[in-house]
Order: C-alpha cells, then sequence, then structure tokens
C-alpha cells in the first residue's frame, strides 16, 4: 500500500539535500572555483525536482567558464520551467551573440521587449548584436531606444562605443567610454579600450596614460601587456616595452608573441642573435604564428643564408598571409634570394588585396623580368610609373628592360628622367651612368656593324 507520508519525507530529505548542495555550489562560484561550484549544481539538479534557479545558475558559472554552447542549454532547460523570465532570456540572448548565433539572439531580445518593453538590457545587449553583423544603424537606434529607459547606463556607452570604434570613429568611441569609465570607475577594461581609440587616433600621450591605469587596476592582464609592449615598441620606447614582454614570459603561461615582440626589440637594438633566439622560441611555442620565420629570414638573407631564408619564406606563405607590407617585404627577400617564381606569386597576392599598389607591380616587373619575361615586366614597371611618376626605382629598372628589349630611346628616356629626380644621389647616380654607358656602346657597335 502506498504510504504518502514516507513519500513525502523522502521527497523533502532530496529536496533539502539538493538545496544543500545548490548552496554549497553559490559559495564555491563566489570564491572563484567554478568547477567545483559546477559539480555541486549538477549533483543538486540531479537530485532535485526541476528547479529554474539551479538551471540559470548553471548556465551563470557556465558562462564565468566561457563555456557558451553548454551555458546555452542550461539557459533553455531554465526557460522550460520559466518562460517568461526576462533575466534568463537576456543571459540567453547574451550567449547566442557571443555564439554567433545573431538572428536567435535578435529573436530572444525581441521576446523580452514583448514580456517587458521597459527592460532595458534588451535594447542594450542589442548594440552588441547588431555591431558583431556590422549593422551599425541598427546599433544606434538600440541605444537611443535605451537611452529612453536609463539615460546612465555605462554598459549602453560602453557597446556603442564598440560600434563606433570598429567603424573607425575614434573620437566619438572616446567619448563615449570616457561616459562610461565617469558613470562605472571599475567596468572591466575600460582604460584598455581608451588606450587602444587614444593609440589609434595618434593621441599617444593619453594613450600610454589610459594603458598605465588598466595595468595598475589589472597587473596580471596579459593581453592588456601584450597590446601596451607592442604600443610602447612602436613609440620607440624599447626598453620599455622588453619590460612588458619579459614580464610576460616571467608569469608564466604559452605566450609565443611575447617572445616575438621581445625579439623584435632585439632587432631594432641591432643584437641580431638574441632577435633571432626569440623568433626560434616564438615558434617552438605556436608553429602557425606569423611573423617570426619572415624576420628569421630577413638576419639569414643578411647572413649570406639564401636558401634557409627561402624556405622559411616559403612556410611563411602557406599561413596565407593577408598584410599587403608584409608581402610585399617576401616577394623583394625572395628576389634577393633568386626565386622569381614565389617572388612573382607574392606581388599577385598583394594586388589580390590591393589592386593598385605601385610597390607590387613594380616587383612584379623585377621578378618578371628575373624569369625572362621582359615585355610583361616593362609593363608593369610602366603601369608603376603611371601609378607613381617619381618612382626612381621604378624609372631604373624600366630602362634596364628597355635596354634588354633594344629599344635605346626608352630607355634613355627613362634614365634621363631618373637623372632628373635623383641624379645627385647614390646609387641612382652610378646606375643611370652605367646605363647611359650601355646605351653609348651599344649605338656605337650597331654603327660599327653597319659600316663594316
Amino acid at each position: 500500500m502506498y504510504d504518502f507520508d514516507d513519500s513525502q519525507d523522502a521527497f523533502d530529505n532530496r529536496w533539502q539535500q539538493a538545496e544543500s548542495l545548490a548552496e554549497e555550489a553559490f559559495d564555491l562560484y563566489e570564491k572563484g572555483r567554478m568547477r567545483q561550484a559546477c559539480d555541486k549544481l549538477r549533483q543538486a539538479i540531479e537530485s532535485g525536482p526541476e528547479n529554474a534557479a539551479w538551471f540559470f545558475n548553471m548556465a551563470l558559472t557556465l558562462d564565468a567558464m566561457e563555456r557558451y554552447e553548454e551555458a546555452i542549454d542550461y539557459y533553455e532547460k531554465a526557460l522550460a520551467v520559466e518562460p517568461d523570465d526576462t533575466e534568463i532570456l537576456n543571459c540567453l540572448g547574451v550567449d547566442y551573440t557571443r555564439t554567433a548565433q545573431y538572428d536567435l539572439a535578435l529573436a530572444t531580445f525581441e521576446q523580452i521587449e514583448q514580456i517587458d518593453p521597459s527592460f532595458e538590457p534588451c535594447y542594450c545587449n542589442r548594440i552588441i548584436t547588431y555591431t558583431e553583423m556590422e549593422q551599425h544603424d541598427k546599433a544606434e537606434e538600440m541605444f537611443y531606444l535605451a537611452q529612453q529607459i536609463e539615460n546612465d547606463c555605462p554598459l549602453c556607452f560602453y557597446n556603442i562605443g564598440n560600434s563606433l570604434f570598429s567603424r573607425g570613429d575614434y573620437d566619438r568611441a572616446i567619448w563615449c567610454w570616457q561616459k562610461t569609465a565617469a558613470l562605472d570607475a571599475q567596468h572591466p577594461q575600460i582604460q584598455y579600450r581608451l588606450a587602444q581609440a587614444f593609440w589609434l587616433s595618434g593621441k599617444e600621450a593619453s594613450a600610454r596614460e589610459a594603458f598605465l591605469k588598466e595595468i595598475r587596476k589589472t597587473p596580471a592582464d596579459l593581453d592588456v601587456l601584450l597590446d601596451f609592449g607592442i604600443f610602447l615598441l612602436e613609440s620607440g620606447d624599447l626598453d620599455a616595452a622588453r619590460e612588458k614582454f619579459n614580464r610576460m614570459i616571467e608569469m608564466g603561461g604559452d605566450w609565443p608573441a611575447a617572445h616575438f615582440y621581445l625579439g623584435e626589440v632585439y632587432r631594432l637594438r641591432g643584437e641580431t642573435c638574441q632577435a633571432a633566439r626569440q623568433y626560434r622560441l616564438a615558434l617552438e611555442g605556436d608553429g602557425q604564428l606569423a611573423g617570426p620565420r619572415y624576420r628569421l629570414a630577413e638576419i639569414l638573407l643578411g647572413q649570406g643564408n639564401p636558401q634557409e631564408a627561402v624556405t622559411l619564406l616559403k612556410a611563411e606563405m602557406k599561413l596565407e598571409i593577408q598584410d599587403a607590407d608584409v608581402l610585399i617585404g617576401m616577394g623583394y627577400m625572395f628576389l634577393n634570394a633568386g626565386d622569381s617564381e614565389n617572388s612573382a606569386q607574392c606581388f599577385l597576392n598583394v594586388l589580390d588585396i590591393a589592386h593598385d599598389e605601385p610597390r607590387a607591380f613594380m616587383g612584379l616587373g623585377m621578378a618578371l623580368s628575373l624569369r625572362g619575361e621582359n615585355a610583361a615586366g616593362r609593363q608593369c614597371l610602366e603601369h608603376t610609373l603611371r601609378l607613381q611618376e617619381d618612382n626612381p626605382l621604378a624609372m631604373l629598372n624600366a630602362a634596364w628592360l628597355c635596354c634588354r628589349q633594344r629599344d635605346w630611346q626608352a630607355a634613355s628616356i627613362y634614365t634621363a628622367r631618373c637623372r632628373a629626380l635623383r641624379g645627385n644621389q647614390e646609387p641612382y647616380r652610378s646606375a643611370c651612368k652605367a646605363i647611359e654607358k650601355h646605351i653609348r656602346w651599344h649605338k656605337l657597335a650597331g654603327f660599327l656593324r653597319r659600316k663594316s
């Protein structure tokens, strides 16, 4: 026979046990022990009845561990119990954005708006979603809707600042982030974001100050240390940059980028052996890191070792580099090593990115001429001069190619243009003399052949 009292007692015991586990999980969460908190919550969920708060807390704990896909599952379980809870819906929408499920995020925030149009976070967080989707007009629309409900929300100013920053509108982004800092001085990474905006807008003194404020708040934030080190490196403060990169390495962890930029410091100081050592350490830490092979190839070429340099450059090409300046540098290194095929490919890759880059056309012309394709090489060099009329190196190379084609008149014109532009400077003066001598000798040889 079914004993209701015994059944109720068992239920009450399980409930109390589950509540106790959930409380332990909360204490662990507060202490930052997320993995143990997850274990306790999982036990509470398994031993007790469905409880939206426990599902919700499990999702928050998983968010803190950046396990967003798993967190979404628990938010959805919480909503199965409490389908109209705006806080749960809001957190779910944020995680949909974090996992690039933008349509689901927007639908979730719109659902909140239907339940409670005065719930400001559903507008505030849509700013982030639309920014990620690069729909910045929509992001601004959400900002103004949020302002009508709460005009001093630091997160709104922070989020719209991100939208402005991604558009390159650094001054307005700075204004928004300064507003965030004024409303909430402890807002995460606000001084870091200000430092980045000041840096990109050329306000170096303000960028340095903001970086220092952020590091005082979070001295162990390695991302901030790395960016500050790169900023100092670009500003020419090599000693301070070296200190930041060394601090990162001393703090432990796998930071190949710190070794790479420490190599850059040594390279700029002329300490080639130390630089090469750091580049190799960077590659040991991350074989897919762009940059170390490029720099090592430069060093090897300078040491007269083109074969190993080419091997490194070929490996760098496999990383599908999209930086035009780096590709141009690689193209000229391949040229110096006598590898015209890979050199030409580098310059062609540049022209896929920047269609009218004169340095790429000039390099391609030189690579083609090295392969004996004189007509195509000359066309590239002449196009370089249409894009950049005052390029003396393109003039000299065009003159030499014209000589190869026995077009002495065009060769003379290009040489004269170079002499008029840089005729008193070396190495242009010597090169012009050599070409002019070459032209005179061939003209004389042709005259003598006709006489005979």
